[in-house]
């Protein structure tokens, strides 16, 4: 049972870390793509701070914020990756480290921005984990903490990009939406209704959320 669940383990981590282990595969090529197409989409305008969300749960978000993070950092680009997920996070478990100290320790201000950030083992991105789970997150993400965070981190870094619970799941998102320079609507084609893609990007696009693209992970949207 429990070797079992290692390499479910494995899996779930080379999947998600596919741009970097395999580079050369054709899903790595397809998020360079893209990484290419969120700038072309932007229309000459800078994209330093970008959004990764779904409208819930399992749709496979969080692998495409990191794949799409890894895909900058291999064009030479200075990434940092934040998990913004208080309520399931996840990245701490892909990069195998501590889930705390990260994102709630620093807009808490248990720890200063440049203590919380972790080195990874792709050359050139960084991790801002979500740290510990807070009963007040769509207000911490709507603070002027949050907002002192992210100019601080836009001096050091070239690309921010923020892996968000599900726009449908919770307000966190739509919290922090309009402080971001674009934002990714992951849509899994084999569970996404078209209802619920709709609701998603009206919800997005109220919050006064710059939807710059989607991506469609399978190959069509009932």
């Amino acid at each position: 049972m429990v070797r079992e669940r290692a390499k479910i383990a494995k899996r779930v981590v080379n999947r998600s870390l596919i741009a970097y282990l395999n580079p050369s595969h054709k899903i790595s090529e397809q998020y360079r793509t893209i990484r290419n197409n969120i700038q072309y989409a932007a229309e000459g305008a800078q994209v330093r701070t970008l959004l990764v969300t779904s409208p819930e749960e399992g749709d496979g978000k969080s692998t495409a914020a990191i794949n799409l993070a890894v895909s900058m950092a291999q064009r030479g680009e200075r990434v940092l990756l934040i998990d913004v997920n208080f309520r399931n996070p996840v990245l701490h478990k892909i990069f195998n480290t501590q889930i705390s100290p990260g994102l709630s320790s620093v807009l808490s201000q248990q720890l200063a921005f440049d203590e919380a950030i972790q080195e990874t083992e792709v050359e050139g991105m960084d991790l801002l984990t979500s740290g510990l789970s807070q009963g007040n997150s769509a207000d911490m993400l709507d603070s002027h903490r949050m907002k002192e965070l992210m100019e601080k981190a836009i001096q050091h870094y070239d690309r921010i990009v923020f892996d968000c619970p599900p726009v449908l799941s919770a307000p966190d998102t739509n919290a922090l939406v309009n402080k971001c320079d674009g934002v990714v609507l992951l849509l899994n084609c084999g569970k996404t209704t078209h209802g619920k893609a709709l609701e998603a990007k009206q919800s997005l696009s109220f919050a006064g959320a710059n939807i710059i693209g989607a991506i469609l992970n399978k190959k069509s949207v009932r």
